[in-house]
């Protein structure tokens, strides 16, 4: 249903799984391990896997915590898109990529949940993408001590923002569990 003409194609985005990022994240291996999953079964279905990192003055590029987590590997045709902003869209090479891959429905995984899957969902979904998150295949850091809520109501929330009340004329949102995403769809 993606706004976007001749994108019948799917791709499953890995944002920001980085090892100073997921650190100290909500659930970090169940949601590493269900992203390995879904990476694998991306692959065996000749779904393409983007991959974004970010880089900015306190994750910089190169260093131990800018690297995507041991357990996940890109793989050497995957693409990698570096950003310095939330919105995985925003000053990089993402539209390009999947516009070149057909791509008008994005899979979303990673971290963090208030920040970068936010944005990126957001800013796919508004550029006519259908959008689907998958509900435990996202995390974010406890941020509590400066008001936020807890990092299971941070998800939850997200989780009931995508799946229930998120709409537009032309395209889809939602939530899906790792075990519900269908790549053939």
């Amino acid at each position: 249903m993606t706004t976007l003409p001749d994108r019948p194609n799917t791709a499953l985005i890995v944002i920001d799984v980085q090892v100073g990022v997921v650190a100290g994240a909500h659930k970090r291996e169940q949601v590493v391990t269900n992203i390995a999953d879904l990476v694998g079964r991306a692959r065996v279905a000749k779904v393409p896997v983007i991959w974004v990192q970010h880089a900015d003055e306190e994750l910089v590029r190169g260093t131990d915590g800018w690297q995507i987590v041991p357990e996940l590997t890109p793989s050497g045709d995957e693409t990698v898109i570096e950003k310095r902003y939330g919105d995985a869209f925003e000053d990089t090479t993402l539209e390009s990529a999947l516009a070149e891959l057909g791509v008008g429905r994005l899979i979303v995984t990673g971290a963090e949940t208030d920040a970068c899957i936010r944005s990126t969902v957001h800013g796919a979904f508004t550029r006519g993408y259908d959008a689907l998150l998958v509900s435990d295949a996202h995390t974010n850091s406890d941020k509590s001590q400066w008001g936020a809520p807890s990092p299971a109501d941070v998800i939850s929330h997200m989780n009931l923002y995508w799946g229930e009340l998120q709409s537009a004329p032309g395209r889809a949102a939602g939530t899906a569990k790792t075990a519900e995403v269908d790549f053939s769809s």
